[in-house]
């Protein structure tokens, strides 16, 4: 019996600090960001992963980049048109237009420097805003505390 009474008493202090944090978001000061790697000019998975980035992360106040990079670069380009699937096109939104939104909110969307000479693209071929991204640019993002990334 005093044995079981034991184990239930240090059950419940375990338990204790729990109590009252349960469903309680993380303070502000812990929130995390978002690094979101885009390799793909396939136009329905872009759509989605800028969309995620700005609808899921940034609105909910979490530090968020897209670093566009491999032939994601052609998303930016401002005179390469872009079909976009689903809901956004019913709205006649492109891709530009959502990368637009996404930065005009505050995220950042970085532009891989070496994917853009390998395509052929500079700065100049880009909507504005993007940021070209050397190495100490994406690593500021990529190795900051609390950041997670996701790849699309």
């Amino acid at each position: 019996m005093k044995t079981r009474l034991i184990a239930l008493l240090l059950a419940l202090l375990t338990a204790l600090p729990m109590v009252g944090t349960g469903g309680m978001a993380m303070a502000d000061d812990d929130k995390r960001g978002l690094f979101v790697n885009l390799t793909t000019d396939d136009t329905w998975a872009a759509a989605k992963a800028i969309m995620f980035a700005h609808e899921k992360s940034l609105k909910n106040g979490h530090d968020t980049a897209i670093w566009l990079n491999v032939r994601a670069v052609y998303l930016a380009d401002a005179k390469r048109p872009s079909h976009v699937h689903g809901l956004m096109a019913e709205q006649g939104t492109s891709i530009q237009d959502m990368l637009r939104a996404f930065m005009a909110d505050g995220g950042t969307v970085i532009m891989c420097g070496a994917c853009s000479k390998a395509a052929g693209l500079t700065k100049a071929d880009y909507i504005d805003g993007v940021v070209m991204g050397e190495w100490p640019l994406v690593e500021s993002w990529l190795f900051r505390d609390g950041m997670q990334t996701l790849s699309w």
